[in-house]
């Protein structure tokens, strides 16, 4: 068995988890913080996130979902290991947990094989800006 590694990022978000919910599944809001996609929030749902490509990575990832209990835990897979020169599969889970007036939003991408490690390097320094961008989406959606 490989050992892996995973990418966790927590932030404290001044919004209810409902609304942050909003930013992470409604396909225009993801846009706006992630990439385009046609995310549907349905177990099953085959998606994908769309981007420019870059050296090693074709700009597209196949995603599915995989969980979903909304508004506080969304999972899907992260690439089917045909679009990266590395062969790259993982899983992001994303964790909404309300502590008062605030979220705490904890990402985590996990399943990072040694065949990975330029993605990890990179996605790792990657995810904080990400989820800063996913609290200025869910400033814009009042609620």
């Amino acid at each position: 068995m490989t050992e892996t590694k995973s990418i966790v990022v927590e932030r404290l978000i001044p919004y209810s988890a409902e609304r942050i919910w909003r930013a992470l599944t409604v396909p225009a809001l993801v846009a706006e913080w992630l990439m385009q996609n046609d995310f549907s929030a349905q177990e099953g749902h085959h998606f994908t996130f769309r981007a420019a490509p870059v050296t090693g990575w074709s700009g597209v990832t196949n995603c599915v979902v995989l969980k979903i209990e909304a508004p506080r835990l969304l999972a899907y897979s992260w690439g089917d290991g045909t679009e990266s020169d590395s062969g790259l599969k993982t899983v992001v889970t994303w964790s909404l947990t309300p502590e008062g007036p605030v979220t705490r939003v904890r990402m985590e991408q996990s399943g990072f094989r040694p065949a990975d490690e330029r993605g990890y390097i990179g996605m790792g320094s990657g995810w904080p800006r990400i989820l800063e961008r996913l609290e200025q989406v869910a400033a814009k959606q009042g609620g």
